[in-house]
């Protein structure tokens, strides 16, 4: 079975977040797809990795200011043929922030988000699925601005969930916050 560990992730989530089975569906029937859908030039859509970067302490996340779309996100990117993706967030958040001694958090599927990428230049409009992973920092939290970012910005996690205007940032904090009054 093609993408064995991925797909284990899928089901795993499934079982944690039985309310989200609609979104889990849709990432394994891209899993299913013929196409290669950890590949960028799948044009209908392909799948993202992306980290919700946490302090060493839990309480804040670092956000950046996307360049091509304008908003305050999460860090994260395009797979381009690796298929785990949990690597995947790290890298980007890794080379997205600059922070150094960055780790995974345990490997685990965080959440699961499936969104509109606009038209840009010679690329159409297409749809992103994007594997989230909490990743966190160590007790260094500097960061280097990329010249994929307008900006990045620890930002408190309650504050996100209170003011963020995107839903998933909004259920990404939710989640974190969840996670941290024991919920798994």
């Amino acid at each position: 079975m093609r993408f064995t560990d991925f797909r284990r992730q899928l089901l795993d989530y499934r079982q944690r977040h039985p309310e989200e089975a609609a979104t889990v569906d849709a990432f394994a029937t891209l899993l299913d797809d013929p196409q290669d859908p950890f590949v960028r030039a799948r044009l209908e859509g392909h799948f993202t990795g992306s980290a919700w970067v946490v302090s060493a302490d839990g309480e804040r996340a670092l956000l950046t200011h996307h360049r091509k779309l304008d908003r305050w996100l999460q860090p994260g990117g395009h797979a381009d043929g690796d298929i785990d993706l949990a690597q995947v967030a790290l890298r980007e958040a890794q080379e997205e922030t600059g922070v150094p001694g960055l780790r995974l958090e345990d490997g685990a599927l965080f959440d699961l988000d499936r969104h509109w990428i606009p038209e840009r230049r010679d690329v159409p409009g297409h749809w992103h699925y994007d594997a989230r992973y909490v990743v966190r920092a160590g007790a260094d939290e500097r960061y280097v601005v990329s010249g994929e970012s307008h900006d990045l910005a620890w930002r408190e996690v309650a504050a996100i969930h209170a003011t963020a205007d995107d839903d998933s940032m909004r259920r990404l904090a939710a989640k974190w916050l969840a996670r941290r009054n024991g919920a798994p």
